[in-house]
């Protein structure tokens, strides 16, 4: 008896960039990208294998690690000029070649849209197998008003000052691409335009061979958030999404969510504000003291008897840090002006992927730490600008009773 049909979902991500160095790896979130789409793909009910494409080491070992398969694409495909359309082919060959199934239908997902949820990827593959379309995009709805520099395209050419023609002297002005610039009709007078995401497509198997492009036939369009609609192309790009990604992550994981045990492998703390209230007390000889909450000490060794690692990351100098993790039988790396690569660091020594760790902290020298954790957490007195950068944040504040709410998600029922 012959396999069903496959509904494959192919993700191109070579290793070379000119925009972004090494950004299909670029994490949001903690989540490489290459992870972040492969993840959507494979929680897709209606996608049956994930490979990505590459040409990239690094980029292999991370999209297995995220549960896809990987298909090698060659050098010939693999360059500035390469289109998607050769690596899906490509990788549907291979596909075929290994599994010795046939495909229904397949999806070009891009990794570059880092806010692509699992619910489009359905939609757009169900447009095909379900809905009889032959192609299928992502959209999102779009009421601009789109202009065009007349000078920059050599277009839109008036007379010059001196009443003369498009000629020699004539001055290109600025016209608009889908309105009458003399018209101001309301937005809810205009058509709706609609904007290609660039995030997923769909295609029957046999028309994209056929056609070699991934519009044939015809197109369905798939409406999606337009607030979810980012593609990293240059390093703003990439900011703008690790500053999103707090919020929107949140929402796709649903209000409130809060990290499980199956989701961490480790726990990074901070220590001022965080494990302390923040408050430093000195005495006459210049002693400086803090105070710590005791249930920061019972959850710290719930999380250690759970098996997770957990680390101290501080960059303060005072050997109270030390001391105190000393005293919690902790390991500590203090006096640390880069946060963000000593724990990159201790991640490679450790064998921890980053998306699997949770960091709590409570200032802005937390936020590099961040943006490289798969869970950053907030303490519920930390600075505004790291609450609203945390996928969660905590009902007690820094130094009374943070740590030990967090070790309760982690291990409620030991601790």
């Amino acid at each position: 008896m012959s396999p069903a049909p496959a509904v494959l979902a192919v993700i191109p991500a070579r290793g070379g960039s000119k925009g972004v160095a090494a950004k299909n790896l670029a994490p949001v979130a903690g989540v490489p990208l290459v992870a972040r789409a492969a993840r959507e793909c494979l929680a897709a009910r209606n996608v049956t294998d994930v490979v990505v494409s590459t040409d990239d080491t690094a980029i292999a070992e991370a999209a297995r690690s995220a549960g896809a398969e990987v298909v090698e694409r060659p050098a010939d495909i693999a360059g500035d000029l390469a289109t998607s359309e050769a690596a899906v082919l490509h990788a549907m060959d291979v596909y075929e070649k290994r599994h010795r199934r046939p495909l229904q239908t397949v999806l070009l997902v891009q990794c570059t849209s880092p806010f692509l949820v699992r619910e489009d990827v359905e939609r757009v593959a169900a447009a095909v197998i379900d809905d009889g379309a032959d192609s299928a995009l992502t959209v999102a709805p779009f009421h601009g008003f789109v202009w065009r520099d007349g000078a920059a395209a050599g277009e839109g050419a008036v007379e010059g000052a001196a009443g003369g023609g498009a000629g020699a002297g004539a001055a290109h002005s600025a016209y608009g691409v889908n309105h009458d610039r003399a018209v101001r009709p309301r937005r809810q007078d205009r058509p709706e335009d609609l904007l290609e995401t660039g995030a997923a497509y769909a295609m029957d198997a046999m028309g994209f061979r056929e056609s070699g492009h991934r519009f044939f036939g015809r197109t369905a369009v798939v409406r999606t958030d337009p607030a979810r609609v980012l593609e990293i192309d240059d390093p703003h790009d990439l900011d703008r999404a690790r500053a999103l990604a707090p919020l929107l992550d949140a929402h796709r994981d649903g209000p409130g969510a809060l990290p499980t045990r199956d989701d961490v492998d480790a726990v990074v703390l901070d220590f001022d504000g965080t494990q302390t209230d923040d408050r430093v007390y000195i005495d006459a000889e210049g002693r400086e003291t803090v105070a710590v909450h005791r249930g920061d000490g019972l959850g710290i060794a719930a999380l250690r008897r759970s098996g997770l690692e957990v680390l101290i990351l501080s960059t303060e100098t005072n050997p109270v840090v030390a001391a105190r993790a000393a005293k919690l039988k902790l390991p500590v790396l203090h006096g640390i002006d880069r946060k963000d690569l000593a724990l990159k660091q201790w991640c490679e020594e450790k064998g921890i992927a980053p998306e699997r760790v949770l960091y709590a902290g409570n200032d802005a020298n937390d936020l590099p730490c961040f943006a490289l954790a798969g869970w950053p957490v907030a303490v519920a007195d930390a600075h505004d600008v790291v609450r609203a950068a945390a996928r969660a944040v905590t009902t007690r504040g820094g130094g009374a009773g943070a740590v030990r709410e967090i070790a309760g998600w982690l291990v409620g029922a030991e601790l």
